[in-house]
């Protein structure tokens, strides 16, 4: 038995050799893509770090050792069936093989196979079964492929632009031709990577550093803002990027590259819920959704959500402050939150309101901050007729004053007994309602600076003359009233007199002359008529109780403390007039800008110092490619280019201010003809 059991150990030895023959190619051909990924990296500058090499390596070695392993253990299950169905020499008895039989018969048979199985087995025929059993596979070099393909992608949109190695690719052998090697650094917060090469476009980030370096020969680098930067053989000049611009070495003068700056941007800060700014949530809401949306060009430090809880009305309004950070996200320039906030967790109660904004601030050493618009979200209050003059709370509503909905009442109730009362009774009790509405309505419009005498008895004397007094005759017939308003001092101006925004002043405009139409339709006994008006005066009183609280950032100025050393001098010196200085006139085009423009405008001349002056012209455009394509035709026209003028004259116009409309005074000259035309001869 052990010599039949080592026979079998070595056909299967002998199995597994070709199979792993056979296997081979499917082990090694998804290394292919992976060496061919490492030619590219040192070749063509490919950023793939080595750890990803090495990882897909790892990979493909990986699989072929659990494919090894899989073949392994199906040739010691299944050796003596694949045996019987591919040497018929072995007559289905190769599971002898492994055993002793315990008959004679079973021995006999297997002494017969031990004599047959060296020309049976042979290694063509195992190679055979190998094949038959073994196909290839190419789902492992395709995913290969797919794998090195993304790691490729992946690496060219996050890596560094303009990365190519010195001394390698087409850039750098142009760049030792022109004698100019151009290398950019940009500031380390931005974790952009340094790029080297020779004279081409840049698109760099703001305060990036870039340095030219003069290779075989002196250089001289000619920026469009006019600098020249000397770099003499084997030395370099620097220069850092604030604006676009164009350079150009002035041993190739025809030939310009464009430096493009990108700026780098504040935080952009998006709320993408609630949609509105102002949302009045349900009266049985239990939760608020609150979604933000935060994105940087490089990374976000700082990103908080602010909220301030109002609660109480009028004068006893209380604020709660509370500020919440914004988790943190995988990627550092985009922060999310999305939160659905439980109203207990807000501490809100009906009637509170919840202001709240976003702040956020960038990694650049002085940060960019930006702050959203503030949103607002209200929840109502248990309606109540107490409430209705909730937006005035500055005066209480007299006892004897009866609100816009008891005098809707009031008519719905006139009308509904018209056809059982006499006419004197209509008369009567519409007149009384038209009573309440006009005490009303006067009672609102002394918000809007309106004077009065609807609660008799009440004195407004402070020591002024006020415009609403009653007009007296004084002796001689003269009106103290009316000259009281015409010298005297009137602090109480129709429409300036109280503190709310004119939005809210319109609203109590609009149910002013709503409670004037159902007045007037109540003192004309029409009560049905005088219904829509009164509802119409209800509706703008329900707006002015929304109106009731403002929420306003503080902006309040605070001076500096003064120094203990200065206080109660008396000392003036450096101390600001209280005059103030009369502007001068704007000048919309500068002197010297304007004699160049017309010097343009011929073949002459132009003035002294007119590069200084056009330069500093075009700076002051707002696009990045005008303000190029200025320069280039102010460096254009210093070479010599006569037809160039004519590009660089539009361009100096284009700088030009629009002038304001400016009004002049028509004359007024008296003549004697003038005066008989207009009938105004000498009396």
């Amino acid at each position: 038995m052990p010599a039949a059991a080592d026979h079998l150990a070595s056909v299967r030895q002998r199995m597994l050799h070709a199979l792993v023959r056979r296997r081979a190619a499917s082990w090694l051909l998804p290394l292919l893509p992976v060496a061919a990924l490492a030619i590219a990296n040192n070749n063509v500058s490919t950023p793939v770090t080595p750890s990803v090499l090495a990882a897909l390596a790892a990979a493909a070695a990986l699989w072929a050792a659990i494919d090894f392993t899989i073949w392994r253990k199906r040739i010691e299950d299944k050796l003596p069936s694949w045996l019987n169905a591919a040497v018929p020499e072995l007559e289905d008895s190769s599971a002898m093989l492994a055993a002793a039989p315990d008959t004679p018969l079973g021995e006999l048979q297997r002494n017969r196979l031990l004599a047959r199985i060296g020309g049976a087995l042979t290694d063509e025929r195992l190679g055979n079964i190998a094949k038959q059993k073994s196909r290839f596979n190419a789902i492992p070099l395709a995913l290969a492929i797919v794998a090195a393909a993304g790691a490729w992608a992946y690496a060219a949109a996050h890596g560094a632009p303009h990365s190519t190695p010195q001394g390698h690719g087409p850039a750098v052998q142009a760049g030792a031709v022109a004698g100019i090697s151009l290398r950019t650094e940009p500031p380390a917060y931005t974790g952009v990577q340094p790029s080297e090469g020779g004279a081409r476009d840049l698109q760099v980030p703001q305060h990036s550093k870039v340095r030219w370096c003069a290779i075989n020969a002196d250089a001289a680098i000619e920026l469009g803002d006019g600098q020249t930067l000397q770099t003499p053989a084997g030395k370099c000049a620097e220069w850092t990027a604030i604006d676009s611009a164009f350079w150009r070495n002035r041993r190739n003068p025809s030939q310009r590259y464009t430096i493009r700056v990108t700026p780098d941007l504040p935080p952009q800060v998006t709320i993408a819920a609630p949609n509105e700014s102002v949302s009045v949530l349900k009266p049985e809401a239990q939760s608020a959704q609150i979604s933000v949306n935060v994105s940087d060009d490089y990374a976000i430090t700082r990103a908080t959500l602010h909220m301030t809880l109002a609660r109480g009305s009028g004068e006893n309004i209380r604020f709660t402050d509370k500020e919440t950070p914004l988790p943190a996200s995988p990627d550092p320039r985009k922060r999310s939150w999305n939160k659905q906030w439980l109203l207990k967790e807000l501490g809100m109660e009906p009637g509170d309101e919840l202001y709240f904004f976003v702040r956020a601030s960038d990694n650049a050493p002085a940060p960019h901050i930006a702050q959203s618009p503030t949103y607002t979200l209200r929840l109502p209050g248990p309606p109540g007729e107490a409430q209705e003059s909730t937006a005035l709370p500055s005066l209480a509503k007299p006892e004897n004053l009866r609100s816009q909905r008891q005098i809707i009442i009031d008519t719905e109730q006139l009308v509904a007994d018209m056809p059982r009362l006499g006419a004197a009774a209509v008369r009567s009790r519409s007149e009384a309602i038209a009573g309440d509405q006009a005490k009303l309505r006067l009672r609102y419009g002394q918000f809007l600076g309106e004077e009065s005498s609807l609660f008799g008895g009440d004195e407004h004397d402070d020591g002024h003359a006020h415009g609403g007094a009653a007009e007296t005759k004084g002796p001689g017939g003269f009106g103290t009233g009316n000259i009281a308003a015409e010298y005297g001092h009137t602090h109480d101006q129709e429409g300036n007199a109280t503190i709310f925004d004119p939005a809210t002043k319109e609203v109590l405009r609009r149910a002013l002359r709503a409670m004037w139409d159902a007045e007037k339709q109540l003192r004309a006994i029409v009560p049905k008529a005088a219904l829509p008006p009164e509802y119409k005066a209800l509706g703008a009183i329900k707006e002015l109780q929304q109106a009731e609280r403002v929420y306003l950032h503080r902006t309040a100025f605070v001076p500096p403390a003064i120094k203990e050393e200065k206080r109660m001098t008396g000392e003036m010196t450096g101390a600001a007039s209280y005059r103030r200085a009369q502007a001068a006139a704007d000048e919309f085009m500068p002197g010297d800008v304007r004699d160049l423009v017309q010097a343009l405008g011929g073949d002459g001349a132009l003035p002294a110092l007119w590069s200084k002056a056009a330069r500093e012209a075009v700076a002051r455009l707002p696009d990045d490619e005008q303000r190029l394509a200025a320069q280039a035709a102010v460096q254009d026209v210093a070479d010599g280019c006569q037809p160039c003028r004519a590009k660089l004259r539009a361009w100096l116009r284009a700088t030009i201010a629009q002038a304001p409309v400016l009004l002049q005074a028509r004359p007024q000259a008296q003549t004697r003809f003038g005066l008989a035309l207009q009938g105004k001869g000498a009396q």
